[in-house]
């Protein structure tokens, strides 16, 4: 699915996607705490505005089919792309880079 981390002062977000996603959501907060996010810009913000100041939701998830042919992963990518344009992650909204 696709997740977003979202800071609730300025409105800028970080978006990303995995298969697992919340166990990428429990990842990047156990990163963004240890200060090792690959999200430089996202992880001063956390430092200094505080974790109570960011939100995180799960924005979609792939919607599984019974086609033997269905490639979760090229789903996921399409709908990482969809998402992050959609949310404008990059530039001055955004964390991500592109």
């Amino acid at each position: 699915g696709v997740y977003a981390i979202r800071n609730k002062l300025s409105g800028r977000v970080y978006v990303a996607g995995s298969l697992d996603v919340d166990g990428a959501m429990n990842r990047a907060r156990f990163e963004l705490n240890m200060r090792s996010h690959r999200s430089k810009a996202l992880g001063q913000d956390w430092i200094a505005h505080g974790a109570e100041h960011f939100s995180f939701e799960v924005v979609d998830r792939i919607k599984e089919r019974k086609d033997p042919g269905f490639d979760r992963k090229a789903e996921l990518e399409k709908l990482l792309s969809l998402w992050q344009e959609e949310l404008q992650c990059f530039g001055a909204n955004g964390y991500n880079t592109p």
